[in-house]
């Protein structure tokens, strides 16, 4: 049975130097610690705003940490230093497009500057990304939105199969793709 490691990433200058409370981290592990009923094991950054170092990050918790699933926050704002988009494209083998899509359609019945946002998803070998906003109101309704189809893209990419816990989020598998207990 595979090991299942979630990669959670925080790209914040302020908070990567102590300057300011990451908020960001600890909501996106919440959510999964509710959402997953399967055991697996969060591999935590705090990073600042370089696209170098977000890229080596990424590829770390992919490559070297075999992480399944990674998801960042911060960095996805059309601000100059904002390129964590740039860095999860770059290290990318495939992007899916709907990811982003349906997270700012959902932000956008929250916020209209979710039009601002431009958080993407993609793959890399047996690991799904997901740049996630930075506000943790934001992380929990974009996860909710996008987190159904996230254990049947991890099947295809021949990840782990991730169980949730069905009174929090239920996760969507083709009958074909679901495992009996």
């Amino acid at each position: 049975m595979q090991k299942i490691k979630i990669g959670f990433v925080t790209v914040s200058d302020r908070a990567s130097r102590g300057e300011y409370e990451d908020f960001g981290g600890p909501a996106m592990r919440e959510w999964m610690t509710q959402a997953l009923s399967s055991e697996w094991e969060p591999v935590v950054r705090l990073i600042e705003d370089e696209q170098p170092v977000i890229e080596a990050t990424l590829k770390e918790l992919a490559d070297d940490e075999d992480c399944c699933l990674v998801v960042t926050t911060g960095g996805t704002g059309p601000a100059k230093r904002d390129v964590t988009p740039e860095a999860t494209e770059a290290v990318c083998d495939k992007i899916l497009d709907g990811f982003a899509e349906q997270m700012r359609a959902v932000s956008l019945q929250y916020v209209p500057t979710a039009i601002l946002s431009r958080q993407i998803a993609g793959t890399r070998g047996s690991c799904l990304m997901i740049n996630l906003p930075g506000k943790p109101s934001a992380i929990s309704e974009c996860l909710e939105a996008v987190f159904p189809a996230v254990p049947y893209c991890v099947d295809l990419i021949e990840g782990p199969y991730l169980e949730t816990n069905e009174d929090f989020i239920k996760a969507f598998r083709p009958k074909h793709a679901v495992r009996k207990s």
